[in-house]
């Protein structure tokens, strides 16, 4: 299962040179990452209205070419592992023309907020463990 989200680029996601300022695909990699999980029928809120947080403990990320102030863009999310504890997302960000610009992987645990012990996804999100089970499912598929 793949996610596509539209980007509009704005001004100040720019630098001097009038592209895309790399940290700001970070945040790109967020908002795609959220899309995803909402796609699946989750929300990053619920879980941590119970402590629960999901820190990035690994970035990857890959730059091809620029996107400019004024295009569209689009992050295309989906799963790469997943064995109950760690979660890789993959994204693929995309200019107006479908053009590759960024690439790149995020890898997140999940934690209770108050003291960053690690938890068992599968173990305090069933739920979410079984979606994620079936999307990666589907990505082999």
């Amino acid at each position: 299962m793949k996610v596509t989200t539209p980007i509009k680029v704005r001004y100040q996601e720019t630098d001097q040179m009038g592209v895309v300022y790399h940290a700001n695909y970070l945040i790109w990699f967020e908002i795609g990452r959220t899309a995803f999980i909402e796609e699946l029928g989750f929300r990053y809120h619920d879980m941590e209205s119970e402590g629960v947080v999901s820190p990035v403990i690994d970035v990857n990320i890959q730059f091809k070419q620029p996107i400019r102030y004024g295009h569209d863009a689009y992050v295309e999310t989906w799963l790469v592992k997943y064995n109950g504890i760690r979660t890789t997302y993959g994204y693929r960000i995309t200019d107006q023309n479908g053009e590759v610009a960024v690439t790149g992987e995020t890898q997140h645990v999940i934690v209770k907020k108050d003291n960053f012990r690690p938890l068992s996804l599968k173990k305090h999100f069933p739920n979410w463990h079984e979606a994620y089970q079936r999307a990666l499912q589907s990505e082999d598929a």
